[in-house]
């Protein structure tokens, strides 16, 4: 694993180089799902840091395993109103936001907690009915009316492209999201970031990175196929 580590992160050094980036700008969610604890520890003995679950149950569980060590865990899946006061309770960045009644519920469960809760607003660039995320032209405002919450901080967009085998192919997608955050952070909306964009998975993370990517999250490059 720890050899497929290097190469991931050697990837995303070079794509971010090609862009005229500092690699240092892309932080990598190793996506843990499906694989057990201890392939997590495993990944954090060999230096990675974050992680990214889909789902709470499955997430609780391997949180209390691994409490000994120092990880920052992020939820990348569709997030349940009714599992939000586990999300807050687990997680330091949400990235799947996608509407003001869970950012409101979100919101209330981070107030019990005295916690401002990290979040990401989901995107879904494709309008595929088969995903989550709020369309392109309703984001700006999902950002202003969440940013009036006192116990949530948006961070940035995330989106999920359609699948193509090639990479190529979701590049307009990773362009469009960059772009969309460009025209979020020009409102000035206070209390609103737009620092943070979560896009680009094992298949086509290169692009997303050379398209302005800051989280990218890869499970099979560095875990192999899901179990």
């Amino acid at each position: 694993m720890k050899n497929r580590i290097k190469g991931v992160l050697e990837r995303i050094a070079e794509a971010a180089e090609r862009a005229g980036r500092e690699p240092t700008e892309v932080g990598l969610v190793a996506v843990t799902k499906t694989h057990p604890a201890a392939a997590v520890r495993e990944a954090a003995d060999a230096g990675l840091t974050v992680f990214g679950e889909n789902y709470i149950q499955e997430a609780r569980d391997k949180i209390e395993e691994l409490a000994d060590l120092d990880l920052s865990w992020h939820f990348i899946g569709h997030l349940q109103r009714n599992k939000a006061k586990y999300a807050v309770r687990m997680f330091d960045l949400i990235h799947s936001v996608d509407s003001l009644k869970l950012a409101k519920e979100i919101d209330k469960e981070a107030a019990k907690h005295g916690k401002i809760q990290d979040v990401l607003v989901q995107v879904n660039l494709g309008n595929e009915p088969t995903k989550s995320g709020t369309g392109q032209d309703e984001a700006a405002a999902l950002c202003r009316e969440a940013s009036r919450l006192d116990h949530i901080k948006i961070r940035g967009l995330m989106t999920l492209p359609p699948f193509f085998d090639e990479p190529e192919k979701a590049r307009p997608f990773f362009a469009a999201l960059r772009r969309l955050r460009d025209q979020i952070a020009a409102l000035s909306i206070e209390g609103v970031f737009m620092e943070a964009l979560s896009m680009g998975m094992t298949g086509d993370f290169e692009a997303a990175v050379e398209e302005g990517a800051t989280w990218v999250r890869i499970g099979t490059a560095i875990f192999g196929a899901r179990q």
